[in-house]
């Protein structure tokens, strides 16, 4: 059967001008991977992400680390993560209270986007990308990726959202699970499938083992 790893890609630049871009710390987390693979032996036929700047540049990390070259490295826009600031916006203007102010913490702003992730899917906001929408665009990638060749290795880098659903979809877990799902995410984390005829199934979830021996611990981030 085909596998795919799915990866998230590594820690953005939260709080900065632009957090589409990797910090240091995710750089180096993608690095880490990539390095891991490689002691490993492991190696991938294919390799695609989103056409995100963070998910190219944590691609591009991966690929430092396996030494192999990132023009390797395939774009399919259908990876991209769910526009969470027109999610926020959408429910921030339906619930003025609600919306995190001067001096929140990143686990109010966390809270916030949870509920508003849930009145999304419920359709009590209706931002630019409808919820069903983005169902059916990580539905149809998953199909293309999954239809490769048997025994054939594929990396996918991603995001958590983007990630939660295909878990969600390939459980048949509620739309509740969304949100749920995406907060429990790590940064590089590894979510592991196998394809097969009668469907996609699901064989680990979020793990991190190049960052899970003591001196890395410190460097497992969720954002």
């Amino acid at each position: 059967m085909p596998e795919i790893h799915v990866v998230r890609h590594g820690q953005a630049s939260f709080g900065s001008d632009n957090y589409d871009q990797l910090s240091e710390l995710g750089w180096q987390q993608a690095r880490w991977l990539g390095e891991h693979w490689a002691a490993d032996g492991q190696a991938f036929d294919r390799i695609v992400c989103g056409d995100l700047q963070r998910h190219r540049e944590t691609a591009r990390g991966i690929c430092e680390g396996l030494e192999v070259g990132a023009e390797r490295v395939e774009i399919f826009p259908q990876l991209n993560e769910f526009d969470f600031q027109r999610v926020m916006a959408a429910y921030a203007e339906k619930n003025p209270l609600a919306s995190p102010g001067e001096g929140a913490t990143r686990a109010d702003y966390y809270r916030f986007l949870k509920q508003a992730m849930h009145a999304w899917s419920v359709g009590e906001i209706q931002p630019k990308e409808s919820w069903q929408q983005f169902e059916q665009r990580i539905e149809e990638v998953l199909g293309v990726i999954a239809a490769a060749a048997s025994g054939s290795r594929t990396l996918v880098v991603s995001s958590g959202g983007a990630i939660a659903m295909m878990v969600r979809q390939i459980l048949g877990a509620p739309a509740s699970s969304v949100p749920q799902l995406n907060m429990q995410i790590k940064n590089t984390a590894i979510s592991h499938f196998f394809a097969g005829s009668s469907g996609i199934s699901l064989h680990s979830f979020n793990h991190v083992p190049h960052l899970e021996h003591h001196a890395r611990r410190e460097c497992i981030t969720y954002s």
